[in-house]
């Protein structure tokens, strides 16, 4: 019998109660180590965003964009254990998403903190079309009759937990707590290791993405609101300094900061450490390892701070299994769900 906790989203509820932070704010439920939670989350947009001509500067507050589900309170789960959260579906609950282009905000045009003399880009929004029974997203060009479909591939833009020293994190910034990292690794099937900071870890996930490319270029993916389902377990004692991935073809770690060089090195060294400690190398033999067989998938350079993960292929290692195998015995569980 599963042991399930079903947590539904009030549609009528104020955006006000909702969460936009990491860190900060009381726990609206308690999940124990093993149980199964079905929830849903709403879209960065909170649903204001649905026609080209909702322009999100127009119909959204800005204090309210990029809401999370949760925080969850994970019995028994304490400072220097990892939370681990291994997502069995993750869905889109509507049969539309959008993106969209904000005047400097994105890869491809100034900001704040690259300033430029030339004009801002165009406040603009694309409506996709979902269709969840064929897994297709509908890519429909403004400017001309071209409509292609792409696949759909959806995950959580947004996945942490409550940061250190009782730090409060806007929900739109990544860090070691994780946060709003943007990478498409976070779908079905993988297991995300988070460093428990406080007691208790307040878990959160939002910013449902239909799909999105490698880097999140114009800032927006293709944004829809979910249903997930995912379980969650505490690995005692052993504390994942920043946030890791484990699926069944990879293990993945993540660096979260400006320049995006050093996000790069963060993730990289981060995985040289856990090669050192799962095959007992030296630092120096499990960087040559690294080396060798790394890809470093860029998830986000539009964020605050951007985020590179590391993805090393589970194939080319010799068998051996990370945190006792706890991404085996998830993955055996959601199949059996």
């Amino acid at each position: 019998m599963v042991d399930l906790v079903e947590f539904p989203l009030d549609p009528d509820a104020p955006l006000s109660s909702l969460v936009y932070a990491f860190g900060g704010a009381e726990a609206v439920a308690e999940l124990k180590p093993g149980q199964v939670l079905s929830t849903a989350t709403r879209d960065c947009f909170a649903g204001r965003v649905r026609t080209a001509a909702d322009l999100p500067s127009q119909v959204c507050d800005l204090r309210y964009i990029n809401p999370q589900t949760g925080p969850f309170h994970i019995a028994g789960a304490e400072p220097g254990d990892t939370l681990a959260v291994h997502f069995v579906s993750i869905e889109p609950s509507e049969p539309w998403g959008v993106s969209a282009t904000f005047p400097f905000f994105g890869a491809l045009t100034s900001s704040r903190d690259t300033a430029t003399l030339q004009p801002p880009l165009d406040e603009r929004v694309w409506v996709y079309d979902l269709d969840n029974q064929a897994r297709l997203v509908h890519y429909q060009a403004l400017d001309a009759d071209l409509r292609l479909p792409l696949p759909m591939d959806p995950m959580h833009g947004t996945v942490g937990v409550a940061p250190a020293m009782g730090e409060v994190r806007n929900s739109l910034a990544p860090g070691a707590w994780g946060g709003n990292m943007d990478t498409p690794e976070m779908r079905a099937g993988a297991t995300c290791y988070l460093g428990v900071n406080e007691p208790g870890a307040l878990f959160s996930i939002g910013d449902g993405h239909a799909r999105q490319g490698e880097g999140e270029a114009c800032g927006v993916a293709v944004e829809c609101s979910m249903n997930t389902v995912l379980v969650v377990d505490v690995i005692r004692g052993d504390y994942a300094p920043w946030p890791r991935l484990e699926t069944n073809e990879y293990l993945i770690t993540t660096g979260s900061t400006k320049p995006l060089e050093d996000a790069f090195r963060i993730a990289l060294t981060e995985m040289v450490r856990w090669i050192e400690s799962l095959l007992e190398l030296t630092t120096m033999d499990a960087y040559q390892l690294v080396s060798q067989t790394a890809l470093t998938p860029i998830a986000n350079v539009c964020d605050t701070v951007y985020t590179v993960t590391c993805k090393v292929p589970k194939a080319l290692l010799p068998q051996t299994s990370a945190y006792g195998g706890i991404h085996q015995a998830l993955s055996s569980k959601a199949a059996a769900l």
